[in-house]
């Protein structure tokens, strides 16, 4: 069954000058959150949040679910995973790539077996196929301890 999800964001102002605010999520787990153009193209963001990042919150989550679900599938169902996205923009050029790495504590596998698994996951979640062919997507994987 296909699912909508649904956010409300207000801008006022020019690109550069103005500010906008993610009112809500359909969901209501989070909002309002503080967007600008500053936050997605320097490194100070004064707390403001911008597209980038959330892409990149999106891309870690959706890849954990995804190599968590392929990890149980193969009969080695994680204890845990912590991962990371990093969301590269540029200026002018966009999203340029996206970056994950991620460690887990798996019973029952081992490294080269994490790593196919975490490069199936990259391979195959849905934020990476929306990404795909438009971003450079690399994941680095490691067991943890």
């Amino acid at each position: 069954m296909a699912t909508e999800r649904r956010a409300e964001v207000t801008w006022s102002g020019s690109l550069l000058e103005g500010s906008g605010m993610i009112e809500s999520v359909g969901s209501g787990a989070f909002g309002p959150l503080a967007v600008s153009w500053k936050a997605r193209s320097e490194d100070e963001h004064g707390g403001n949040t911008s597209p980038e990042e959330l892409l990149a919150a999106a891309h870690a989550a959706c890849f954990c679910m995804a190599l968590s679900g392929g990890l149980a599938r193969a009969g080695n169902p994680p204890e845990s995973l912590s991962a990371t996205a990093t969301v590269t923009f540029v200026p002018g050029e966009g999203v340029t790539k996206s970056v994950l790495d991620v460690e887990g504590v798996v019973p029952g596998i081992d490294e080269a077996g994490f790593r196919e698994a975490a490069e199936s996951a990259k391979e195959n979640c849905p934020i990476s196929g929306a990404l795909k062919g438009n971003v450079e997507l690399s994941v680095t994987a490691r067991l943890a301890g």
